[in-house]
Formats: C-alpha cells, structure tokens, sequence
C-alpha cells in the first residue's frame, strides 16, 4: 500500500463528521485537511439551532483551535477562503430524525454527495443524565445509521465508540460485535426499547412533582447508573455506548460498517505537532490534580495495565481502516480496539513514578523550588478511601470523581487487537505511509512521551485560556 493510494483514497471524497467540536474529531478533521487539501468537501455536524450560531462554533471552537496553526501557517491568508471552499458547517442535533436540519435543500445535497459518515458524536461523561446519554449515544447512533442508508453514494459508516463497552472484563478482550438485547449479565436480557419508556415515566413522574431542574439532573444521572448496573456496565456512558453499537449492527443493512474502539486517548504523540490536548481528560485529572499540588494519592491498583493511546493514533487508524475496507468490502473485521496494552503495555506503577520524576524537574508550584524537592511521591493505592483530606475539595466531589473512575483504575483487562494489527501489518514496510500514519503502539517511548510531550502539553493546553 503506497502512501500514493490513502491520499487517492482521500481525494475527491464528501466526508460527514457527527460531533465536529469534540477532541477526536477535530483532530480527525485536521488530519484530512493537512494530509489531502483535495479531499471534496467536509460536512461537519455541530449542536446549534441556526447558521449564525453554528458559524460561530466552528470558529471558535474547532478552527480558532491552536491545532490547526501548521494549516494556517501553510495557507496564510488564503486559509479561510480555503475552509469555505471545503467546510460546511451543518446546524443540528444527533438526538433527532435527519439530525434536525430545517434546510431540506441541504439535506438534498448532503444525501447526494456524502460518501463516507464518521460519527463521533457523544456525551462521555461518565455520570451522565440517563435521558442525556440516551439520547446522544444511542439515539444518536440510530439517526445516523439511518441517515447513511438514504445516502445515494455511501461507502463507509464509522462508528466511533469505546473499548470500554466491555465493562469490568477481565484477561484478553476479543474484538466481538454486541448481539442486540445483549447484557454483560447472562440472566438479564436488555430491551432497548424498554430503556427509553422507563426515562420518559421517570421525567413524567418528577415533571408531575415540579421537581426543579438540579432534583431531575441529580435523580436521572443517578437513574442511568442503577440502570447501567443492572445491565453489568459500570456507568451510564459506556452502557449507551454499547447500545448504539448494538443499534448500528443490527441497522446496518448493507452499508459497510467500521466500528473503532478506542481505550483512553491522551494527547498528541507527533501529529500535527506532539502534545496538543484540550482539557482535562480522564487520567489528566489525576496528573493535573498531583502537579498542582492538590493531591498526592489517589484510588487505583498500582499494578494494573492502563491503556493509554494517543489522539493521533486514533485518527491514523480510523483513516487507514476506512481505506483497507473500501477496497475489501466482504471484510468480516467490523471492530478495531485502539490501544496499548497489548503490544506497549504501561504499569499504573511506571506512570506514579514517571509522575514524580517530571514534577521534580519541572514544578507547577512556583514556592516549590526549582528542584521541586517537596512534591511527595505520587501513589495509585487500591484501598483507597477518603481518609486522606483534601480541604479544597468541597463535600463529596472527590469521593464522586474517586467512584467513577475506580472502575478504569482497578480495569484488569487487556484489548486484543488483531483487526487492528492486520491495518499495520497492511501498511507495514511502506515507510512514507507509517510515518504519515503510524499506528504502531510499540514507536512509543512511555517515559519520554509522558515527561516530555504529554505533562508539559497538560500544562500548555489545558491548564491555560481554551486557545
């Protein structure tokens, strides 16, 4: 496979993106626009209610990003004619029936042109309102397989979802499709269906209670854990995540399908530049909570593998899995786990002491020294509980944080990735390709990405204005 052969892939393509603003998507869309400049068109789905408030989102929260200053150094002043001529921004919402796009002239064009869906659209908090998650991850997920089976031309639909729809799996986790109605516990058969009437009588009952906004917000994000519990998932998110997945398998009809399952994405390794992340993400918290001084231990079992895997990894897999599907149609790899454990696995133990090593080098705290000689040394402790206090946290938030993320700290599985070495093997030896899209966890140094890329990109990106 030439690197000729994914930028021809590439070129000329109409590709919709679902949740353009999100993290992934947004360094999925600066991929295709930096690698193939030729590519059509990029219909990029934003929540918004009219042109004038999508417009705005698109500058400001996905090209006003400091991720695409390689593309506005390359076009100068010609970058923004350049967006016009390949972006349209679409104002709409995943949770409605052809995404709730008033203009049906655009849908008509959408309908003609498109020929590839990635959709990325989700809500990933974990605790989050039952009918919120519904509506995003599941709903959502058969909107948009629907919306691909009256496209006219469609090649590809990818589904972004999450290796953790597994649950609380344990050993080596096969890259398998969820049969629809399927549960993580044998004796318990899920209703899709069923789900979604016992949110409606849950929001009728508070409604009919007058109960104030915050009241439903804390009684439906607690509904969708017990829900989520009852099913064997941990939580809210990763239980309406795998039932999109079981929605987009069942739905699929004869529209090729990808579904990507990345583990917990991290800052960028090189692409388009090492170290660009936007916020505090998952384990960042950690890492940022520790730097900062506020915490020195936290929940979790030190000799656990943690799957890590960085941002542009991700993106490189889902363009190269989108291009070995387009010229093998029959293939049966229909899931692709992204991440590390497997073939680069990191210890929660390594990860405590590269923390420790990169603060004493390079304090947060200015009245720490230089030598940041007084930082504690950080512990994953798998006993932990709120004995140690932490005044700035107020009232329960830290035991909050701490339960949610006790499950992804204490995880003891590893995510088999055949499918997904069958994409390296694919470009394997062709060394233009696997520099432009490596996908290869072995080509990173943990000690040297974290020290040196990821804790400082932290400390440049997320701890500083949203830039």
């Amino acid at each position: 496979m030439e690197l000729e052969s994914v930028l021809h892939f590439l070129e000329d393509k109409t590709i919709l993106v679902t949740g353009a603003t999100g993290f992934l998507a947004k360094v999925f869309v600066e991929k295709i626009l930096r690698c193939q400049p030729n590519v059509k068109k990029l219909y990029l789905l934003l929540r918004a209610t009219d042109t004038e408030s999508v417009a705005h989102r698109l500058h400001h929260e996905v090209f006003g990003k400091k991720l695409f200053k390689m593309q506005k150094e390359k076009w100068g002043e010609k970058f923004s004619s350049f967006l016009s001529e390949k972006v349209v921004a679409v104002a709409g919402d995943v949770s409605l029936h052809n995404f709730g796009i008033k203009d049906q002239t655009l849908i008509e064009e959408m309908l003609e042109e498109i020929d590839i869906i990635v959709h990325s659209a989700a809500t990933t908090r974990l605790d989050e309102r039952f009918d919120v998650a519904m509506d995003t991850n599941t709903i959502g997920a058969y909107n948009a397989i629907n919306f691909a089976k009256i496209c006219h031309k469609i090649e590809i639909f990818l589904h972004v979802s999450t290796a953790y729809v597994c649950g609380e799996a344990k050993g080596q986790i096969p890259e398998e499709p969820f049969r629809m109605g399927q549960t993580l516990k044998s004796s318990f058969e899920l209703d899709i269906n069923l789900e979604k009437q016992l949110i409606k009588k849950k929001l009728s009952e508070l409604q009919s209670q007058n109960a104030n906004q915050e009241t439903i917000t804390s009684i439906m994000k607690e509904f969708g854990t017990i829900r989520a519990n009852l099913h064997g998932w941990p939580n809210t998110y990763v239980f309406t995540k795998a039932m999109g997945e079981m929605v987009v398998t069942n739905m699929k009809g004869n529209i090729p399908l990808i579904i990507t399952r990345p583990t917990v994405i991290i800052g960028t390794l090189s692409e388009p530049f090492p170290g660009w992340i936007e916020d505090v993400r998952t384990i960042d918290f950690v890492f940022v909570e520790y730097f900062k001084g506020a915490i020195t231990s936290f929940v979790g079992n030190p000799k656990i593998t943690v799957d890590l895997i960085p941002v542009d990894m991700v993106t490189n897999s889902m363009i190269i899995a989108m291009l070995v599907h387009s010229k093998n149609n029959t293939s049966n790899n229909l899931i692709y786990h992204i991440g590390t454990s497997l073939r680069n696995p990191i210890k929660l133990s390594e990860i405590q002491d590269i923390m420790h090593l990169y603060i004493t080098k390079n304090p947060w705290l200015k009245n720490y020294g230089k030598s940041g000689s007084l930082y504690e040394k950080f512990t994953f402790n798998p006993n932990y509980t709120e004995d140690l206090e932490f005044p700035q946290y107020k009232g329960s938030r830290l035991k909050r944080i701490m339960n949610m993320y006790r499950p992804y700290l204490h995880f003891e599985g590893i995510f088999d990735d055949k499918n997904t070495e069958k994409l390296r093997m694919a470009i394997k030896g062709v060394g233009s390709v696997e520099r432009k899209f490596n996908l290869d966890p072995k080509s990173i140094d943990w000690k040297e990405y974290l020290v040196n890329v990821h804790f400082p990109g932290l400390l440049k990106y997320s701890m500083q204005p949203k830039m």
